[in-house]
Protein backbone atom coordinates (compact mmCIF):
# COMPACT_ATOMS: atom_id res chain seq x y z
CA UNK A 1 0.00 0.00 0.00
CA UNK A 2 1.30 3.39 -1.16
CA UNK A 3 -1.47 5.84 -1.94
CA UNK A 4 -2.69 7.52 -5.30
CA UNK A 5 -2.59 11.39 -5.33
CA UNK A 6 -4.36 13.28 -8.32
CA UNK A 7 -2.43 16.09 -9.44
CA UNK A 8 -5.10 18.67 -10.45
CA UNK A 9 -5.25 22.04 -11.09
CA UNK A 10 -6.29 24.90 -13.94
CA UNK A 11 -4.32 24.87 -17.01
CA UNK A 12 -0.33 26.41 -17.03
CA UNK A 13 0.06 26.42 -13.29
CA UNK A 14 2.73 23.69 -13.71
CA UNK A 15 1.09 20.37 -13.00
CA UNK A 16 2.72 18.43 -15.89
CA UNK A 17 6.35 19.95 -14.91
CA UNK A 18 5.89 19.12 -11.44
CA UNK A 19 4.60 15.49 -12.64
CA UNK A 20 7.46 14.74 -14.93
CA UNK A 21 9.98 16.25 -11.81
CA UNK A 22 8.18 13.86 -9.12
CA UNK A 23 8.81 10.55 -11.47
CA UNK A 24 11.80 11.55 -12.86
CA UNK A 25 10.30 10.89 -16.51
CA UNK A 26 9.06 12.56 -19.30
CA UNK A 27 6.01 10.83 -19.71
CA UNK A 28 3.72 14.18 -19.56
CA UNK A 29 4.18 16.53 -22.11
CA UNK A 30 4.67 19.69 -20.27
CA UNK A 31 3.68 22.92 -23.16
CA UNK A 32 2.56 26.49 -22.44
CA UNK A 33 -1.18 25.75 -23.82
CA UNK A 34 -3.91 24.01 -22.48
CA UNK A 35 -4.98 20.36 -22.26
CA UNK A 36 -1.28 19.15 -23.00
CA UNK A 37 -2.12 16.25 -20.94
CA UNK A 38 -5.17 14.36 -22.88
CA UNK A 39 -4.96 11.20 -21.07
CA UNK A 40 -3.77 11.19 -17.27
CA UNK A 41 -0.45 9.76 -17.13
CA UNK A 42 0.87 7.63 -14.11
CA UNK A 43 3.96 7.48 -12.87
CA UNK A 44 5.31 5.52 -9.60
CA UNK A 45 8.57 7.03 -7.47
CA UNK A 46 10.17 5.45 -4.31
CA UNK A 47 9.21 7.02 -1.25
CA UNK A 48 12.73 8.14 0.51
CA UNK A 49 13.27 6.75 3.81
CA UNK A 50 16.91 7.42 5.76
CA UNK A 51 15.67 4.84 8.16
CA UNK A 52 15.86 2.12 5.11
CA UNK A 53 19.16 2.87 4.53
CA UNK A 54 20.53 2.11 8.30
CA UNK A 55 18.13 -0.99 8.79
CA UNK A 56 19.31 -2.59 5.50
CA UNK A 57 23.22 -1.44 6.82
CA UNK A 58 22.45 -2.88 10.27
CA UNK A 59 21.44 -6.14 8.92
CA UNK A 60 23.40 -6.99 6.45
CA UNK A 61 20.50 -6.72 3.43
CA UNK A 62 21.67 -7.58 -0.25
CA UNK A 63 19.21 -4.94 -1.43
CA UNK A 64 16.54 -1.90 -0.45
CA UNK A 65 13.22 -1.88 -2.06
CA UNK A 66 11.39 1.22 -0.93
CA UNK A 67 7.89 1.38 -0.65
CA UNK A 68 5.96 3.75 -3.71
CA UNK A 69 3.49 6.36 -4.03
CA UNK A 70 1.50 6.99 -7.30
CA UNK A 71 0.96 10.46 -9.08
CA UNK A 72 -1.75 10.49 -11.17
CA UNK A 73 -1.16 13.60 -13.64
CA UNK A 74 -4.93 14.58 -14.46
CA UNK A 75 -5.22 17.33 -17.20
CA UNK A 76 -6.51 20.64 -16.43
CA UNK A 77 -9.94 21.95 -15.33
CA UNK A 78 -11.59 24.70 -16.58
CA UNK A 79 -14.78 26.71 -15.84
CA UNK A 80 -18.21 24.27 -16.74
CA UNK A 81 -16.21 21.06 -16.38
CA UNK A 82 -18.67 19.77 -14.16
CA UNK A 83 -20.78 20.04 -17.53
CA UNK A 84 -18.16 18.47 -19.42
CA UNK A 85 -16.57 21.68 -20.44
CA UNK A 86 -13.15 21.20 -21.57
CA UNK A 87 -13.49 17.24 -21.47
CA UNK A 88 -14.61 17.71 -18.00
CA UNK A 89 -16.32 14.66 -17.29
CA UNK A 90 -13.29 12.44 -18.65
CA UNK A 91 -11.27 14.02 -15.77
CA UNK A 92 -13.87 14.26 -12.99
CA UNK A 93 -14.14 9.90 -13.41
CA UNK A 94 -10.01 9.99 -13.20
CA UNK A 95 -10.18 12.25 -10.14
CA UNK A 96 -13.02 9.48 -8.35
CA UNK A 97 -10.37 7.08 -8.34
CA UNK A 98 -7.72 8.56 -6.26
CA UNK A 99 -6.89 8.54 -2.22
CA UNK A 100 -6.11 12.24 -2.52
CA UNK A 101 -6.23 15.50 -4.79
CA UNK A 102 -2.59 17.30 -5.06
CA UNK A 103 -3.69 20.48 -6.09
CA UNK A 104 -0.71 22.68 -7.93
CA UNK A 105 -1.81 26.51 -7.80
CA UNK A 106 0.15 29.12 -9.84
CA UNK A 107 1.73 31.01 -7.09
CA UNK A 108 4.46 33.03 -9.23
CA UNK A 109 4.57 35.52 -12.18
CA UNK A 110 5.72 35.20 -15.24
CA UNK A 111 4.91 36.72 -18.47
CA UNK A 112 6.31 34.33 -20.66
CA UNK A 113 3.96 31.82 -18.97
CA UNK A 114 -0.19 32.65 -19.94
CA UNK A 115 -3.06 32.37 -17.47
CA UNK A 116 -5.89 30.32 -18.79
CA UNK A 117 -8.01 33.33 -16.78
CA UNK A 118 -5.53 36.02 -17.22
CA UNK A 119 -4.52 36.70 -13.67
CA UNK A 120 -2.32 34.98 -11.38
CA UNK A 121 -4.55 34.46 -8.16
CA UNK A 122 -4.18 31.22 -6.37
CA UNK A 123 -7.61 31.18 -4.64
CA UNK A 124 -9.62 32.31 -6.82
CA UNK A 125 -7.69 29.05 -8.76
CA UNK A 126 -8.28 26.96 -6.25
CA UNK A 127 -11.85 28.04 -6.00
CA UNK A 128 -12.82 27.57 -9.32
CA UNK A 129 -11.89 23.99 -9.23
CA UNK A 130 -13.09 23.04 -5.97
CA UNK A 131 -16.81 24.59 -7.46
CA UNK A 132 -16.49 22.34 -10.46
CA UNK A 133 -15.61 19.53 -8.05
CA UNK A 134 -18.98 20.68 -5.92
CA UNK A 135 -21.42 21.16 -8.68
CA UNK A 136 -19.99 17.60 -9.76
CA UNK A 137 -21.56 16.05 -6.25
CA UNK A 138 -24.20 17.92 -5.99
CA UNK A 139 -25.49 16.69 -8.75
CA UNK A 140 -24.70 13.36 -8.19
CA UNK A 141 -26.36 13.97 -4.59
CA UNK A 142 -29.36 15.10 -5.66
CA UNK A 143 -30.65 12.80 -7.22
CA UNK A 144 -29.25 9.77 -4.59
CA UNK A 145 -30.13 10.95 -1.58
CA UNK A 146 -34.24 11.22 -2.21
CA UNK A 147 -33.96 7.30 -3.00
CA UNK A 148 -31.70 6.71 0.17
CA UNK A 149 -34.15 8.50 2.35
CA UNK A 150 -37.34 6.78 0.49
CA UNK A 151 -35.85 3.45 1.18
CA UNK A 152 -34.54 4.27 4.63
CA UNK A 153 -38.20 5.06 5.69
CA UNK A 154 -39.35 1.84 4.27
CA UNK A 155 -36.36 0.31 7.17
CA UNK A 156 -33.62 -0.66 5.31
CA UNK A 157 -30.59 -0.13 7.42
CA UNK A 158 -27.79 0.09 5.02
CA UNK A 159 -29.78 2.68 3.07
CA UNK A 160 -30.44 4.82 6.61
CA UNK A 161 -27.16 5.09 7.74
CA UNK A 162 -25.80 6.42 3.45
CA UNK A 163 -28.90 8.80 4.09
CA UNK A 164 -27.98 10.56 7.09
CA UNK A 165 -24.18 10.65 6.40
CA UNK A 166 -24.76 11.55 2.77
CA UNK A 167 -27.74 13.91 3.84
CA UNK A 168 -25.06 15.62 6.00
CA UNK A 169 -22.99 16.01 2.76
CA UNK A 170 -25.39 16.95 0.37
CA UNK A 171 -26.65 20.03 2.93
CA UNK A 172 -22.40 21.47 3.22
CA UNK A 173 -22.44 21.22 -0.20
CA UNK A 174 -25.92 23.28 -1.29
CA UNK A 175 -23.83 26.04 1.82
CA UNK A 176 -21.09 25.91 -0.84
CA UNK A 177 -18.51 23.73 1.37
CA UNK A 178 -16.96 20.73 0.23
CA UNK A 179 -18.29 16.92 1.71
CA UNK A 180 -14.68 16.27 3.69
CA UNK A 181 -15.90 18.72 6.18
CA UNK A 182 -18.48 16.09 6.94
CA UNK A 183 -17.98 14.39 10.47
CA UNK A 184 -19.55 10.69 10.42
CA UNK A 185 -20.90 9.31 13.86
CA UNK A 186 -19.42 6.00 13.76
CA UNK A 187 -17.07 3.67 11.49
CA UNK A 188 -20.52 2.53 9.57
CA UNK A 189 -21.11 6.26 8.71
CA UNK A 190 -17.23 6.49 7.64
CA UNK A 191 -16.92 3.35 5.52
CA UNK A 192 -20.73 4.35 3.61
CA UNK A 193 -19.26 8.10 2.74
CA UNK A 194 -15.82 6.72 1.43
CA UNK A 195 -17.88 3.91 -0.84
CA UNK A 196 -19.55 7.12 -1.85
CA UNK A 197 -16.27 8.56 -3.71
CA UNK A 198 -17.23 12.15 -3.52
CA UNK A 199 -14.72 14.29 -4.99
CA UNK A 200 -14.79 16.82 -2.35
CA UNK A 201 -14.69 14.26 -0.13
CA UNK A 202 -11.22 13.42 -0.50
CA UNK A 203 -8.49 15.08 0.96
CA UNK A 204 -6.62 17.89 -0.38
CA UNK A 205 -2.49 18.86 -1.06
CA UNK A 206 -2.13 22.15 -2.18
CA UNK A 207 1.05 22.53 -3.90
CA UNK A 208 2.18 26.40 -4.00
CA UNK A 209 4.38 26.08 -7.06
CA UNK A 210 6.57 29.47 -6.45
CA UNK A 211 9.30 31.14 -8.47
CA UNK A 212 12.93 29.59 -7.75
CA UNK A 213 13.54 32.42 -5.30
CA UNK A 214 10.78 31.94 -3.31
CA UNK A 215 11.50 27.81 -3.28
CA UNK A 216 12.81 28.28 0.06
CA UNK A 217 9.94 30.69 2.46
CA UNK A 218 7.44 30.91 -0.03
CA UNK A 219 5.71 34.83 -1.00
CA UNK A 220 2.56 36.63 -0.08
CA UNK A 221 0.46 34.06 -2.78
CA UNK A 222 1.73 30.61 -1.17
CA UNK A 223 1.11 31.99 2.42
CA UNK A 224 -2.35 32.93 1.41
CA UNK A 225 -2.81 29.30 0.16
CA UNK A 226 -1.42 28.18 3.77
CA UNK A 227 -4.25 29.73 5.49
CA UNK A 228 -6.65 28.48 3.64
CA UNK A 229 -5.26 24.93 3.87
CA UNK A 230 -5.04 25.73 7.60
CA UNK A 231 -8.84 26.81 7.61
CA UNK A 232 -10.16 24.04 6.19
CA UNK A 233 -8.14 21.47 7.70
CA UNK A 234 -6.37 20.71 4.39
CA UNK A 235 -2.62 20.76 3.78
CA UNK A 236 -0.46 23.30 1.73
CA UNK A 237 3.19 22.88 0.92
CA UNK A 238 5.30 25.30 -0.97
CA UNK A 239 7.38 23.20 -3.73
CA UNK A 240 9.06 25.18 -7.01
CA UNK A 241 8.59 22.75 -10.42
CA UNK A 242 11.34 24.51 -11.82
CA UNK A 243 14.02 23.79 -9.24
CA UNK A 244 12.19 19.82 -9.40
CA UNK A 245 12.87 19.67 -13.05
CA UNK A 246 16.52 20.95 -12.87
CA UNK A 247 17.00 18.14 -10.22
CA UNK A 248 16.06 15.30 -11.80
CA UNK A 249 18.40 15.78 -14.23
CA UNK A 250 21.30 15.74 -11.65
CA UNK A 251 23.20 12.57 -10.66
CA UNK A 252 22.19 11.56 -6.83
CA UNK A 253 25.28 12.93 -5.32
CA UNK A 254 24.92 16.54 -6.90
CA UNK A 255 21.47 17.33 -5.70
CA UNK A 256 21.89 17.71 -1.80
CA UNK A 257 25.00 20.35 -2.80
CA UNK A 258 22.59 22.32 -5.43
CA UNK A 259 19.48 22.21 -2.57
CA UNK A 260 22.40 23.05 -0.27
CA UNK A 261 23.08 26.22 -2.50
CA UNK A 262 19.00 27.28 -2.67
CA UNK A 263 18.82 27.29 1.23
CA UNK A 264 17.01 23.60 0.72
CA UNK A 265 16.81 20.95 3.24
CA UNK A 266 15.18 18.37 1.11
CA UNK A 267 13.28 18.09 -2.39
CA UNK A 268 10.38 19.25 -3.28
CA UNK A 269 9.12 15.24 -3.29
CA UNK A 270 9.66 14.44 0.05
CA UNK A 271 7.32 17.57 1.30
CA UNK A 272 5.10 16.47 -1.22
CA UNK A 273 5.24 12.50 0.43
CA UNK A 274 5.77 13.93 4.22
CA UNK A 275 2.52 15.87 3.96
CA UNK A 276 0.78 13.31 1.96
CA UNK A 277 1.79 10.61 4.48
CA UNK A 278 0.11 12.95 7.36
CA UNK A 279 -2.52 13.94 5.02
CA UNK A 280 -4.20 10.31 5.01
CA UNK A 281 -2.83 9.09 8.54
CA UNK A 282 -0.42 6.62 7.28
CA UNK A 283 2.72 5.15 8.58
CA UNK A 284 5.86 3.60 7.28
CA UNK A 285 6.86 -0.28 9.06
CA UNK A 286 10.10 -2.70 7.72
CA UNK A 287 11.06 -5.65 7.06
CA UNK A 288 14.91 -6.63 7.25
CA UNK A 289 17.11 -9.78 6.40
CA UNK A 290 19.99 -10.53 4.71
CA UNK A 291 18.01 -11.03 1.13
CA UNK A 292 16.57 -7.55 1.28
CA UNK A 293 15.24 -4.82 3.96
CA UNK A 294 11.91 -3.62 2.57
CA UNK A 295 9.38 -0.64 3.66
CA UNK A 296 5.49 -0.98 3.91
CA UNK A 297 2.84 1.43 4.26
CA UNK A 298 -0.32 1.04 6.27
CA UNK A 299 -2.67 3.47 7.67
CA UNK A 300 -2.47 4.74 11.26
CA UNK A 301 -3.86 2.78 13.89
CA UNK A 302 -3.55 -0.60 11.63
CA UNK A 303 -3.10 -3.69 14.17
CA UNK A 304 -0.47 -6.40 13.23
CA UNK A 305 -2.36 -8.56 11.28
CA UNK A 306 -3.72 -5.84 8.89
CA UNK A 307 0.20 -4.92 8.36
CA UNK A 308 0.75 -8.28 7.79
CA UNK A 309 -1.89 -8.22 5.26
CA UNK A 310 0.26 -5.34 3.05
CA UNK A 311 2.89 -7.99 2.48
CA UNK A 312 1.08 -10.95 1.46
CA UNK A 313 -3.14 -11.89 2.15
CA UNK A 314 -1.61 -15.48 3.63
CA UNK A 315 0.07 -13.32 6.16
CA UNK A 316 -2.71 -11.85 7.65
CA UNK A 317 -5.33 -14.75 7.11
CA UNK A 318 -3.08 -17.07 9.01
CA UNK A 319 -1.33 -14.63 11.48
CA UNK A 320 0.05 -16.32 14.94
CA UNK A 321 2.06 -13.25 16.07
CA UNK A 322 4.94 -10.47 15.18
CA UNK A 323 7.93 -10.04 16.86
CA UNK A 324 8.75 -6.63 16.90
CA UNK A 325 11.54 -4.23 17.07
CA UNK A 326 11.38 -0.17 17.47
CA UNK A 327 13.53 1.35 14.99
CA UNK A 328 15.47 3.41 17.48
CA UNK A 329 15.93 -0.20 19.55
CA UNK A 330 17.02 -1.90 16.23
CA UNK A 331 19.33 0.88 15.72
CA UNK A 332 20.49 1.66 19.25
CA UNK A 333 21.71 -2.55 19.73
CA UNK A 334 22.61 -3.37 16.37
CA UNK A 335 20.06 -5.70 14.95
CA UNK A 336 17.41 -8.13 15.82
CA UNK A 337 20.08 -10.16 17.96
CA UNK A 338 21.12 -7.34 20.09
CA UNK A 339 17.95 -6.25 20.46
CA UNK A 340 16.61 -9.54 21.33
CA UNK A 341 19.45 -9.77 24.03
CA UNK A 342 18.94 -6.39 25.71
CA UNK A 343 14.91 -7.77 25.82
CA UNK A 344 13.72 -4.96 23.13
CA UNK A 345 12.07 -7.35 21.04
CA UNK A 346 8.77 -8.19 21.30
CA UNK A 347 6.04 -10.81 20.70
CA UNK A 348 3.22 -8.90 19.84
CA UNK A 349 -0.26 -10.33 19.22
CA UNK A 350 -3.51 -9.78 17.22
CA UNK A 351 -4.09 -6.78 19.02
CA UNK A 352 -0.92 -5.01 18.27
CA UNK A 353 -1.29 -1.45 17.18
CA UNK A 354 1.84 -0.96 14.32
CA UNK A 355 3.85 2.19 15.16
CA UNK A 356 6.00 4.22 12.40
CA UNK A 357 9.26 2.61 12.27
CA UNK A 358 8.66 -0.76 13.43
CA UNK A 359 10.84 -3.35 12.28
CA UNK A 360 9.20 -6.98 12.23
CA UNK A 361 8.91 -10.72 11.49
CA UNK A 362 5.59 -12.09 11.12
CA UNK A 363 5.06 -15.62 11.97
CA UNK A 364 1.96 -17.27 10.50
CA UNK A 365 0.36 -20.64 9.30
CA UNK A 366 -2.07 -21.11 6.64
Amino acid sequence: MGFRCGIVGLPNVGKSTLFNALTETAAAQAANYPFCTIEPNVGRVAVPDARLDQIAKIAGSAQEIETQIEFVDIAGLVRGASQGEGLGNQFLANIREVDAIVHVLRCFEDDDVTHVEGRVDPIADAETVETELMLADLDSLERRVPNLTKKAQQGDKEAKIEASVLGQALELLRASKPARLVTPKDPEEEKALQRAQLLTGKPVLYVCNVGEGDAADGNELSARVAAKAAAENAKAVVVSAAIEAEIATLAAEEREAFLSDLGLQETGLARVIRAGYELLGLITFFTAGPKEARAWTTHRGAKAPEAAGEIHTDFERGFIRAETIAFDDFVKFGGESGARDAGKLRSEGKEYVVQDGDVMLFRFNV
